[in-house]
């Protein structure tokens, strides 16, 4: 059996795009590496994470937002599909969009690990390389299993060339262009 990656997808971007247009509001659908994989919806924890960053990037950048839960057209030719935990972009920058939104103008994606058994592949490899060859300048998972940030930057070659990675409460610094400070203090309340 031909094993699937993006150069043999298990069907068409189309075709995922229609599945996923048609799921239940119960599961989410993404499309990495060629593969249809079903996203864990978020726990408590996970969603308070999402708004401790989200009132952190209003409070140091005003002018931009920080969309949850957003569809990026990401890897090689923007032939996959992910969703996001949260996109700092421009406010306005997905405007008349539909659910998958091309990544240009994206300062930032998101991750919360989630406590499942397909979040090392997803979130630690697919997702990171997915952002990096759709030229995100950097990606940042909270990784709630390990108590973790991890801040990549310089996508190159589809590959993230720079990772910084610190433990929750230290304070950790994104570099341009999104530049300011997390002070992650408030993460070890949502540890587990």
């Amino acid at each position: 059996m031909t094993p699937t990656t993006a150069d043999r997808p298990q069907m068409l971007v189309e075709e995922f795009e229609e599945l996923a247009h048609a799921a239940p509001e119960t599961v989410t659908l993404e499309f990495i590496n060629g593969r249809l994989e079903v996203k864990p919806v978020p726990d408590g924890h996970h969603r308070e994470i999402v708004m401790w960053l989200l009132r952190q990037c209003m409070q140091h950048r005003p002018e931009l937002s920080l969309y949850p839960e957003s569809g990026l057209k990401t890897e090689a030719y923007r032939k996959g599909r992910a969703r996001a935990d949260g996109v700092l972009a421009p406010t306005g920058s997905f405007a008349g969009d539909g659910e998958w939104s091309d990544p240009d103008g994206v300062l930032m994606a998101v991750a919360v690990t989630s406590h499942d058994s397909d979040t090392n592949q997803r979130d630690r490899i697919d997702k990171r390389d997915g952002y990096a060859a759709a030229g995100i300048p950097i990606y940042l998972l909270i990784d709630r299993d390990d108590s973790t940030v991890s801040v990549y930057r310089r996508p190159e070659d589809g590959r993230y060339r720079t990772v910084t990675t610190l433990v929750f409460g230290d304070p950790v610094k994104l570099p341009a262009p999104v530049g300011f400070t997390l002070e992650t203090e408030q993460l070890k309340d949502f540890a587990d």
